[in-house]
């Protein structure tokens, strides 16, 4: 895997510098692997839904922390009191941790684990303040007076 040095882009491009910190993540993510696999489906225009394959977590070893534009998910398995011999160990039972970079004004509304899927529900909401809104044209004009 290629590191790019994104300084020159720091120096040069001012107001970009948020874009250029997650040109930088996206290049050096070495903490998320490929476990546990996950799914990222489009509902409609403003809802998002991550879907994780969690099999052998419950309730109590799953933690989400949304901070920010981060969201966290977090699997952490309790120790087993017995040893187990297995003949082949095709199910990861793991801890994980994987970070979702979130766009601007996406919220998590909600979670739930049902049949080894987790599903973290999204939502884009965008301020009414920075919706774009239609300006009538009118037939008055603003004279100045000077």
């Amino acid at each position: 895997m290629r590191n790019y040095d994104l300084t020159p882009l720091y120096r040069s491009a001012i107001g970009f510098d948020r874009l250029a910190q997650l040109a930088e993540h996206a290049a050096s993510n070495k903490g998320n692997s490929g476990y546990p696999p996950y799914n990222i489906e489009l509902i409609n225009e403003h809802r998002y839904r991550i879907t994780m394959a969690v099999a052998g977590f419950t309730m109590d070893e799953l933690e989400i922390t949304s901070e920010g534009d981060k969201l966290l998910v977090k699997g952490t398995k309790a120790e087993q009191s017995e040893e187990r011999k297995y003949l082949y160990q095709g199910i990861a039972e793991r801890g994980f941790e994987r970070t979702f970079q979130l766009a601007d004004y996406v919220t998590v509304i909600g979670a739930d684990l049902e049949n080894g899927l987790l599903n973290v529900d999204l939502k884009r909401e965008i301020p009414e303040a920075l919706k774009p809104r239609k300006i009538e044209i009118g037939s008055s004009r603003i004279l100045d007076a000077n």
